[in-house]
């Protein structure tokens, strides 16, 4: 569990392989030193988003704070890049805290594949065809047949992603809600999704799953030919995110609902 520490000095610098993001972690290292993993109170990631979530995904014990700086392409959940006053940035950064879905997805032979998602699971055809898909929330049918494209629950921090391309809502992250939202909804045509509490538990079941083969992907794990898949949110596993001072997360979340 990630305690507060009183002044943050030791960093562990981390970078995807993009040529800037290499370039910036060479010169911030040469500038604030590279302290090993377990010595280290903070980790910088350097990169897009997609390398956030991958930065994420290999601390989720959640026992130092993640700092971004954009190096990417898109850098919604980064901050901007800069050498200077690195120590002073972070230190002064607001928190975020993000509880990550647990899904555990059974496939055609019986065989359980369990993971984590920061930001959705989603549920995708395989095929030309439809998938179709029966809804429970918390052991109760809520909708017998959903013919689709696919379907994703979303955390409050992944709400601004694939869910909202998906025309899903975008969620305050002190909301405690989940968003579970339609892919290309076919029938019933004018289901938009619902919001629910974060603590429900969704189960997809798959029907017609030879005919209508569909995958399940947590984040980037994806599981093929599944025919059941359960999600829920994990409150036992808790990842903090540093963000600079007046552009907290919670900040963009709002902005991003009056962007235009």
């Amino acid at each position: 569990m990630f305690k507060p520490e009183p002044f943050l000095t030791r960093l562990a610098f981390t970078a995807s392989d993009r040529p800037e993001a290499q370039e910036a972690c060479e010169a911030l290292i040469a500038r604030y030193g590279q302290a090993s993993r377990t010595e280290a109170q903070a980790i910088v990631a350097l990169g897009g988003d997609g390398f956030m979530l991958e930065t994420l995904h290999d601390n989720l014990s959640g026992d130092r704070p993640i700092y971004g700086m954009n190096r990417g392409s898109v850098g919604f959940l980064m901050n901007e890049y800069s050498e200077d006053a690195l120590l002073e940035r972070i230190n002064a950064a607001e928190r975020a805290v993000i509880h990550p879905l647990s899904m555990t997805a059974i496939d055609a032979d019986r065989r359980e594949h369990r993971a984590v998602a920061i930001n959705e699971v989603s549920l995708l055809r395989q095929t030309r065809q439809t998938a179709k898909l029966r809804i429970s929330i918390d052991g109760k049918v809520r909708l017998g047949e959903l013919s689709c494209d696919g379907a994703l629950v979303s955390t409050p921090a992944g709400s601004t992603a694939y869910n909202l391309s998906a025309h899903g809502p975008i969620i305050p992250l002190d909301a405690r809600v989940l968003a579970l939202t339609p892919i290309s909804a076919f029938r019933p045509r004018r289901w938009r999704g619902a919001l629910l509490a974060h603590t429900a538990r969704v189960k997809f079941e798959i029907m017609e799953a030879d005919k209508r083969p569909v995958s399940a992907v947590a984040d980037n794990f994806e599981v093929r030919d599944v025919v059941e898949v359960h999600i829920a949110e994990d409150r036992e596993m808790a990842l903090h995110m540093l963000f600079d001072a007046g552009r907290s997360l919670e900040e963009r979340v709002l902005a991003e609902q009056f962007s235009v």
